[in-house]
């Protein structure tokens, strides 16, 4: 998170250093084609991030889906819970095997919530990767070439 913070306020920074160079650089009117360049390659740089991003929480979202999270209130807590009557259901006069069943079922459920959320969060990271990669290959194919934006 540190390294994170540390990236945002350099990159900035870094960037403006960057500009300053090649405007210097480049002083005898080669500022359109500078500009040109700047822009190819920010483009290059967001869409580069994007897809990185969406590979990233695609991973992470098949590791929910593979191994969920654990469900962490125990049988105990649900056994109490359910015979003080806090769930706001009446049902103080459960037997044991019942309770059982119960909060095995709650379980399953909690893990099949979990993975459908695994899921959606798989498909939402497509967009990610599917969105900015032809933009990505379009500019790079671009800076090969050499032609303006």
């Amino acid at each position: 998170m540190i390294a994170f913070s540390i990236l945002l306020t350099l990159l900035p920074i870094v960037l403006i250093v960057f500009i300053i160079g090649i405007a210097v650089k480049n002083k005898e009117g080669g500022g359109e084609n500078m500009f040109r360049h700047l822009y190819i390659y920010l483009v290059l740089f967001a869409t580069l991030m994007m897809v990185i991003g969406g590979g990233i929480s695609i991973f992470m979202a098949t590791a929910d889906l593979v191994n969920p999270p654990a469900y962490y209130q125990s049988f105990q807590d649900f056994k109490d819970m359910k015979q003080s009557g806090k769930d706001g259901q009446n049902e103080t006069n459960l037997s044991e095997e019942e309770l059982r069943s119960q909060y095995e079922q709650m379980v399953k459920d909690e893990k099949a919530r979990q993975q459908n959320n695994a899921k959606n969060q798989i498909i939402k990271s497509l967009g990610f990767i599917v969105i900015p990669l032809p933009i990505f290959l379009y500019f790079n194919r671009m800076r090969k070439k050499g032609e303006p934006a």
